[in-house]
Formats: C-alpha cells, structure tokens, sequence
C-alpha cells in the first residue's frame, strides 16, 4: 500500500485512474467539488474506488466544514455553518453551542455517509487570533483553547454518530499565522511558552483517530523546515508534547508553502514522520510520481489507518437529517 490519499479529476474515474489506483494501491482518496455533482454519481464514484480494492471501509475524505469550505454543495446538499456561528452561540449557552454542534456534524456526517465518504477532514482546532491572516478566520471555533476543544469535541462526537471519522487540523496550530498556506510558507515566530495556547486543544483532543499537519514554519521549534517536513515538529510537539497517536496526513502538497517537486515534498513529509501524504489535485505525473519515490506504508502506520476507519463503523445510520438540522437551527435562534 502507497502511503498516499490521491485526487480523482472528474465526476468518474478515467481508465489510467482506475489502472493506476489499482498498482499504485494508495491508502486513500480525497473529493472536491469537481468530483460531486449529485448524491447518486457520489456514492457511485466510491463505490467504484471500493471495487478497485476490495475494501469495504476504504479511506476516502472530503473538506466539508461548512461557511467557505465546502466541496459539496446546494442545491444538492444543505448549506452548513461556519464555526464562527457555535463560536458566538457559546458565549451565550454554552451547553446549547455543544449541542448545536453535535447535531450540526451528525447531520453533515450523514450527508457523507451517504454518499460512500468515511472521513470529514473537519474540525479545525486553530485557535483564531486577532490580526493573524484570515485563511483561519470564521473557520476557527474560537479564540479561547478549551472553548475550541469542547466545539472540537462536539463535532468529533457528531461524526461518529453517524459512522464517518473526524480530522482535526491544522496541527500544530494554524491560528497565528499572517500568511496564507496556500500561496506562501507562514512563519510563526512566538516563542514556545505562548505557543502552549495554541496546542491545548489538539492536545485536549489528543485522542482523535486522524489529524492533519500545517504548512507553518514555527521558528520557536525548527527554523528551517515547515512542520509538515519537520521531523522535530511532528516527533516532539506532535507525538510528544500534543500526544497524538492517531493516523497524521499532510496537508496538500501542492500549496505554495512548500518548496520541490510534489513527490519531493510527499517524500520529505513521510521521511518527517507523516504517516501519509495528501495530494489533492489529481495531476498523474504528480500521482506516478508520489508512488515511485515513497516506502510502502509503514505496519505502524497501517494499524493507524485501521482504527481511523473503525471509528463509528459500527454506528446505524436510521437517524432523520431533517431533524437534526431543525433541532440544531432552534438552538442556533437563541444567538
């Protein structure tokens, strides 16, 4: 198995995806709008991915947070929420932004079911501060950490209900950067100490079954190398002082942030401690690339995979979408 989630570019797979998916045997694969047309040609496309493998509980992840990251969307699906609206619900009830937020993710987390989806790269644990650039902005579930991590919480809980993974992001903490990832590399240059604020969600949350890394340079841990080709970063911030032990994917490798060819970068992201690198944009020289330079996934690394997909496996999915939004709009009137 390929260490790698890989885009697909259409509303169905082309004869070189289908044969190369079938060598290349990545761990997972990733969906964007050009990929999601209707409900039916969705659970279609993955059902097509899940024949090529033989894997009834294949990894296969979307960036469906709700606001303006959403790859799914109306009339076919419903219009989500950012987290700025539990955010603000919280400092009112915050019991009732808990649930507000469960509910919300239950019922997105159907949507995805539905459709064949197994993980919600969803939530976002960057704590947003003031006049730091607004990639994070209205994504964030606040600027206070454990507020952050008990939405993150809620959320994570949602999902599950609804058989599909969670993913918090962007470890170790995107909220201070001043630069977008996707054009260029955010430097962060707070010092350690103010740098625990920023990692007392993920390290509340530490438990989660997948996490994903940052483009983010943190000058206060490694000056040279951005987190996500940062063996520093990923062994002694986030396996060691966040604890986490789920599955860690990169982030897209074809940001700005980053520097080399992308199979350099999916490369330098594994050899960093990445358990899989993540490229979104469906490009096969990319693709037939990332396969010839990476190591077979790791037996660490696949056990990861293995518990990331059993979360919520087991959990039915007889529960009525319409009812959940509804519950989870009552609680949303009261801000």
């Amino acid at each position: 198995m390929t260490p790698a989630i890989f885009g697909l570019s259409g509303l169905t797979l082309t004869d070189d995806e289908r044969a190369f998916f079938r060598d290349a045997d990545p761990a997972g694969y990733v969906l964007f709008g050009r990929n999601a047309q209707s409900r039916e040609q969705v659970r279609a496309l993955t059902d097509d991915l899940r024949s090529i493998h033989g894997r009834e509980r294949l990894l296969i992840c979307v960036d469906q947070e709700g606001g303006r990251v959403a790859r799914m969307k109306p009339p076919v699906w419903p219009k989500y929420p950012p987290g700025e609206v539990f955010d603000r619900l919280y400092d009112m009830a915050p019991a009732s932004a808990i649930e507000a937020a469960r509910l919300n993710a239950h019922a997105l987390g159907l949507d995805l079911a539905e459709g064949g989806i197994t993980v919600d790269l969803h939530p976002s644990l960057d704590v947003r501060q003031p006049g730091a650039h607004d990639v994070i902005g209205d994504r964030a579930l606040g600027s206070e950490p454990m507020r952050v991590a008990a939405l993150g919480r809620a959320i994570l809980d949602g999902f599950a209900r609804a058989g599909i993974a969670g993913c918090i992001k962007h470890m170790p903490g995107h909220g201070r950067a001043m630069a977008d990832s996707h054009k260029e590399l955010p430097t962060v240059a707070a010092s350690a100490e103010e740098l625990e604020l920023d990692l007392a969600p993920f390290r509340a949350l530490a438990g989660a079954a997948i996490g994903m890394t940052a483009h983010v340079l943190y000058s206060a841990w490694d000056n040279q190398n951005p987190c996500t080709l940062s063996p520093t970063v990923i062994g002694d911030v986030i396996r060691g002082s966040i604890g986490f032990d789920g599955l860690l994917m990169s982030d897209d490798l074809d940001m700005e942030a980053l520097s080399g060819s992308v199979p350099e970068r999916a490369a330098g992201a594994v050899a960093a401690g990445c358990d899989l690198a993540l490229n979104c944009w469906a490009k096969m020289d990319d693709m037939i690339g990332i396969a010839q330079v990476l190591p077979a996934i790791t037996d660490q690394a696949r056990a990861r995979l293995d518990r990331a997909l059993s979360v919520g496996a087991a959990m039915p999915a007889a529960f009525d979408n319409a009812q959940l939004l509804a519950r989870r709009d009552a609680l949303l009137a009261l801000a």
